[in-house]
């Protein structure tokens, strides 16, 4: 018999709190955050900054920039796909096994916007060029290039042009710049001048039942307890897929991942968590708080889609009255909403929680802010809405 959600579902909070480092032991450095997780949904790049920084210890925004300069986190389009954050050690073999799903769910937008075999060989010649050795340059760069070229500069057929070159394995991001005001922006770059690994197409066999075994233990690892449909939304693969992988994971590291059954789903995790799930403390006001100020893109909330519910609510959620999006956890669950906004050199965070904060709570809100003010390195302040 399945276990009841009220006994358990704080105990599959804690250990995704901790397996994601959003709890001790945090990672050393943004690039050790990113690698743990394998891939960071970031499509925005100011509020993913933080979403790295924060399982770290005291990494700013300054820090992670860095390490997307030099080419340690690469940004690019892999899984579903979105802009995701990936160690460069990682990608090759990642996009290699994306490779052929990616392709295929952009089938439609390729024929909507012309992007067929014969343009898409000429604008990554085209591309490739624009940015070999060391060369990054910026959309509107790449885009006057493709214009001279008489190809899309503008609109969707740009869009998927470039995203034709990433899933090709032919662009990936290069190092931000600072336009001249301030702005901070993305450039790209030579794939295979920033990723470590080879990437040849595909991967096929044995190589890719390999890269599924890695994928099952890289996931479950980092996101556990979470089931196969939500591996399979995260990662835009099959179901059949990822149960071949945790097949393979077995292999490769036997007794590393574990089975549980909770609400009449099949959960997996690392085994040492299998045993600790049911003596786990169900939190009940005699330790302080924690909130966390989480994007709404966060893995935290991505990372699963069957058993999202154990959030306590709905996200993400784009609001109707122009609202804050982004994620406030208390306890692990989900308790509000926030955004920042910059006025002066500082930062407001705009809050909207869904109950009255208790003077507790307010305090532990203060303390999260004080750390995204050190992670901005600017004054920080609460605005209650």
């Amino acid at each position: 018999m399945a276990n009841s959600p009220s006994l358990l579902a704080p105990g599959i909070r804690q250990l995704r709190l901790s397996r994601q480092q959003l709890r001790p032991p945090l990672a050393g450095s943004p690039g050790d955050a990113v690698r743990h997780l394998l891939a960071v949904q970031a499509q925005e790049f100011p509020y993913a900054r933080w979403t790295v920084a924060q399982r770290t210890s005291g990494s700013t925004a300054a820090v992670v920039e860095q390490d997307v300069a030099d080419g340690t986190i690469l940004r690019t389009h892999i899984l579903r796909p979105t802009w995701h954050f990936v160690h460069k050690e990682d990608l090759g073999w990642l996009m290699g096994l994306s490779h052929d799903r990616l392709h295929q769910g952009n089938q439609g937008m390729y024929r909507r916007t012309g992007v067929d075999e014969e343009a898409a060989a000429r604008s990554g010649r085209i591309l490739a060029a624009a940015v070999a050795g060391g060369a990054h340059k910026t959309r509107e760069e790449l885009a006057a290039s493709l214009d001279q070229a008489g190809l899309p500069s503008k609109g969707l057929g740009f869009v998927y042009h470039l995203m034709h070159a990433e899933i090709s394995g032919i662009l990936v991001s290069g190092a931000p710049v600072r336009s001249a005001g301030g702005a901070l922006k993305q450039t790209y770059a030579l794939f295979e001048e920033r990723v470590t690994g080879r990437f040849a197409g595909p991967l096929t066999g044995p190589e890719r039942e390999h890269a599924l075994g890695q994928l099952a233990l890289r996931y479950f690892g980092s996101r556990g307890p979470a089931t196969v449909k939500d591996c399979s939304a995260w990662s835009g693969l099959t179901m059949k897929d990822v149960k071949l992988g945790l097949h393979v994971a077995a292999d490769l590291a036997p007794g590393a991942l574990a089975a549980v059954s909770v609400d009449d789903l099949d959960f997996y995790l690392p085994s040492a968590d299998a045993e600790a799930l049911g003596a786990l403390p169900v939190p009940n006001g005699s330790t302080p708080p924690r909130v966390d100020l989480i994007q709404c893109f966060d893995e935290y909330v991505m990372g699963y889609s069957q058993s999202r519910h154990y959030l306590g609510g709905t996200a993400p959620y784009l609001p109707e009255d122009n609202g804050p999006m982004h994620v406030v956890l208390l306890d692990g669950r989900l308790a509000g909403w926030w955004r920042h906004s910059f006025t002066g050199g500082a930062c407001e965070l705009d809050v909207r929680m869904n109950t009255p904060a208790t003077k507790e709570e307010q305090a532990a809100l203060e303390a999260e802010a004080a750390r995204y003010g050190t992670f901005l390195g600017l004054e920080t302040t609460v605005k209650l809405l």
